[in-house]
């Protein structure tokens, strides 16, 4: 799901329970007020709240930040298209495609191996 490869510029997430909106805003590169939008427009986002409506993140929350950090900022997906393929249906149709050109790939060798005996 997340892809390291995308984020190896990003700081090593330290070993804490709970991280504050300043401290995932400096491990993702992503501005507070940025945060609190995804917060709205991603479901799988939710951070624990406490005292006066202060958000608290879990290291799930800031790995999840930084997929949508990639999509958003990297791979050039909209909220909606990476909303999308969080919730599963770029990855089920990429799945798919990916089943089919297996299935062309290997009718195409069957196909030499049984030139390749006659």
């Amino acid at each position: 799901m997340l892809e390291t490869s995308n984020n190896a510029e990003l700081p090593e997430i330290p070993a804490k329970r709970y991280f504050t909106i300043g401290e995932v805003g400096e491990l993702c590169d992503v501005k507070p007020h940025v945060l609190r939008y995804w917060e709205q427009e991603f479901p799988q986002l939710k951070p624990v709240k406490r005292r006066g409506n202060r958000r608290y993140y879990q290291r799930h929350d800031v790995m999840m930040i930084r997929q949508i950090r990639s999509l958003l900022y990297e791979q050039g997906y909209t909220i909606g298209g990476a909303r999308q393929y969080l919730e599963g249906g770029e990855a089920k149709d990429d799945a798919h495609q990916s089943q089919q050109l297996i299935r062309m790939v290997r009718s195409e060798l069957e196909e030499i191996l049984r030139i390749l005996r006659h």
